[in-house]
């Protein structure tokens, strides 16, 4: 592989990683943590632990993202939680 080829290459990964969307989940005074954390495994596909560790996170740092992704793959994902009451946003 040249020179020209590897640098071609590293400028693919940088650009996939650059237009990379994240689902961001707020906290909020509504929901219980046991919601919370059936919402993210249903539409999230998190395991148990990864949304008992994401819905911590929300509660004690205000915020937390719980998807990356492609937008397209992310949008439905987002408009579900917040269609389920949950504070979400698509960055």
């Amino acid at each position: 592989m040249s020179t020209k080829e590897k640098k071609q290459e590293k400028e693919a990964v940088l650009e996939k990683e650059v237009f990379q969307h994240e689902i961001v989940l707020h906290n909020d005074e509504v929901n219980t943590f046991d919601f919370v954390i059936d919402s993210l495994i249903s539409v999230c596909d998190h395991t148990l632990e990864q949304a008992e560790q994401c819905t911590f996170l929300v509660h004690y740092k205000g915020k937390c993202t719980v998807k990356s992704g492609d937008f397209k793959e992310l949008e439905p994902k987002c408009s579900k939680l917040l269609q389920l009451g949950l504070s979400a946003e698509l960055i």
